[in-house]
Parts: C-alpha cells; structure tokens; sequence
C-alpha cells in the first residue's frame, strides 16, 4: 500500500527551501514511490536537445526537474499562503483535508 501524502496532483503549492524558494506553481505529476514532484514553472533546468520531429531546431529547452515533496507546502485557499494539512471528518462522516492556518476545507 502506498503511503498518504499532504498533497494531491493538480494542487497549488509552494516551495519553502532550496533554489526555487518562494515560487508558487500547480502540480503536474506526483511520484508517490520516490516522494517527489513535478510542479508548473518550477525548478527549471536545462535540455539540450538534437533536432527531431518535435524540435526541428533542436537547441536548449528549459524544462521542469522533480522536486522533494519535504521541500513543497500546500497553499490556504483562504489567505493564499503556505500552510500545513491536517485529515478530519466533515458532515458527511467523510475523511478530508483542511489547512491548519485558516481551518478552511480544501478541495
């Protein structure tokens, strides 16, 4: 079985430490095995590449590496800052994900 993660795919988040810190993006893909990220505009790095079909160019493309998750923070929907997830039982008696910060549901 696979561990529960604090974020989702397609979440907005934060980064709080490294090279990218303070940059803002939506994840795109989630390795759950590896614990790592690939997020929207975020920890760009270089490619350089040989002409083909896609690039007939070729030439450098700036790409998006994964990044640790311990490094990412999920963004309160209410104030638009990081903050921490906590798992509670709504109306419903159904599991969900809500910030610490502001105490507000996340979808």
């Amino acid at each position: 079985m696979q561990e529960k993660l604090h974020i989702k795919k397609g979440d907005t988040v934060v980064v709080i430490t490294g090279e990218s810190k303070g940059q803002k993006g939506r994840i795109l893909e989630l390795d759950r095995k590896k614990k790592r990220a690939i997020v929207e505009g975020v920890n760009l790095v270089s490619k350089h590449t040989k002409p083909n079909a896609q690039t007939p160019q070729g030439g450098i493309i700036k790409k998006e590496a994964t990044i640790h998750i311990s490094n990412l923070m999920l963004v309160d929907p209410a104030s638009g800052e990081g903050t921490r997830v906590g798992k509670k039982l709504n109306k419903n008696e159904k599991l969900v994900r809500y910030s610490k910060k502001s105490g507000e549901e996340i979808k």
